[in-house]
């Protein structure tokens, strides 16, 4: 099924965009982010991309059964669950908490790219999942997915003593392995909820290990072979604003860890970040290692570098030789092998 969605918003018209004219036309277009979604004068979002939606169920091919849950009805905060088939009901198993990308504006857990690879790691890491639907931007502009990503984490942590409103997580979850991972967008959520939680603390949940998968994170001054492609700078730096239309900008913290004082505290033992040759963002994971590894942090970071591949590419072609090497990693990387 294939949806075409718009909603109207206002919070961005209060100034002036490069396309803004006195014409309120709902034909004119105000932010042209195609092929993903456009943004109308009249305040209508119209996304085209990320819409296409699957309904939980049993898997066949992985045998990983899912099921959706409310986490909060009052902020419209949810999420898919997955559980691997078990010899052994009174298993307790390692949990993924996983937050989709999308730039903050596309994609649910209901995607087909993202059920299909949450079936995938699942079934290969032999672990629970936990995959959240936060509001999205422009609607709901950041930091609201944050706040709705920590409310979700707060909700998975409300498990740990076996008492909380979900009984996958009460019967099968080992809160010992406790895991946060993402792509793009999602991985930049991973990451602020890591730094979030070593600093105001989650008690009942003790991540193990995060992992970065194309990560969105950008700067004003370019690294690497950024300033090889002009042509997509200002797409990642109007994105952003778009995205988060309060932030100081490309240097916010937020989108740049190298800005945040806090990144010592970031609240896990190990990191994988994983990158693509051709990724305009690739530098960017390579940069996250490195300053992980100086700011005093006590962890242990590593890169997996996927030579000759764009950004998401495994969510696309999950069947190719580079998808199926990072699904292992993140699988390993999980259960420590």
């Amino acid at each position: 099924m294939h949806i075409i969605t718009s909603h109207k918003v206002t919070h961005f018209l209060s100034s002036p965009s490069p396309s803004s004219a006195m014409d309120s036309s709902s034909t004119e277009v105000a932010f042209d982010f195609s092929p993903f979604l456009k943004v109308y004068k009249d305040g209508s979002v119209q996304r085209v991309s990320g819409c296409d939606v699957v309904p939980p169920c049993y898997d066949t091919e992985t045998n990983v059964e899912s099921k959706d849950v409310v986490i909060s009805k009052d902020d419209d905060v949810s999420a898919r669950l997955f559980i691997p088939k078990l010899s052994d009901q009174t298993q307790k198993l390692p949990l993924l908490v996983y937050f989709h990308g999308g730039g903050f504006c596309i994609e649910t857990p209901y995607s087909p790219p993202y059920h299909k690879f949450l079936n995938s790691i699942v079934s290969k890491a032999h672990i629970v999942a936990v995959s959240v639907h936060y509001r999205r931007a422009p609607e709901h502009p950041l930091p609201i997915a944050y706040e709705d990503s920590w409310t979700s984490l707060k909700w998975v942590a409300s498990h740990f003593d076996g008492n909380g409103p979900e009984e996958w997580l009460n019967r099968h979850v080992d809160f010992g392995k406790v895991f946060c991972g993402g792509d793009s967008a999602g991985a930049n959520i991973v990451h602020n909820m890591g730094v979030r939680a070593g600093t105001q603390g989650l008690p009942g949940l003790n991540v193990e290990g995060i992992v970065l998968v194309h990560p969105y994170f950008w700067g004003v001054e370019r690294i690497g072979s950024e300033s090889e492609k002009p042509e997509h700078l200002a797409m990642v730096d109007n994105l952003w604003r778009f995205a988060c239309p309060t932030s100081t900008g490309s240097d916010d913290p937020l989108i740049n860890p190298g800005t945040d004082p806090n990144l010592g505290k970031l609240a896990c033992k190990r990191v994988v970040i994983f990158v693509a040759e051709d990724d305009l963002m690739k530098d960017r994971g390579w940069y996250y290692k490195e300053l992980v590894e100086k700011c005093g942090w006590q962890g242990v970071a590593e890169v997996m570098e996927a030579k000759g591949e764009n950004h998401v590419f495994h969510l696309f072609n999950p069947h190719s030789h580079n998808a199926l090497s990072l699904l292992h990693r993140f699988a390993s990387f999980i259960n420590h092998s």
